[in-house]
């Protein structure tokens, strides 16, 4: 059975949507930042990876979840690819 990306760390990085206008950076110290169209850092918090699964919390509160999938996130109706550099 393969390891989970908790496991693997390999959700550390940069997501993006299809269309690049949403970005969530994943850092390594468990915090968040995220950029939307030209909006660098319109949203920023923290995250924690169980399994495949991400519950943000953001700075104000809000929160809310995904799921890593065969290596493609899954959060709040939008689908995210990792962007390699």
């Amino acid at each position: 059975m393969g390891k989970t990306i908790e496991e693997t760390k390999e959700y550390i990085g940069m997501w993006v949507t299809e269309d690049g206008h949403i970005r969530h950076h994943l850092l390594c110290d468990n915090r968040y930042d995220e950029a939307r169209c030209q909006k660098e850092s319109a949203y920023q918090g923290d995250y924690q990876v169980t399994g495949n699964h991400i519950d943000y919390q953001d700075d104000t509160g809000f929160t809310a979840d995904g799921e890593f999938i065969d290596g493609t996130l899954y959060h709040g109706g939008m689908i995210f690819h990792k962007e390699n550099k």
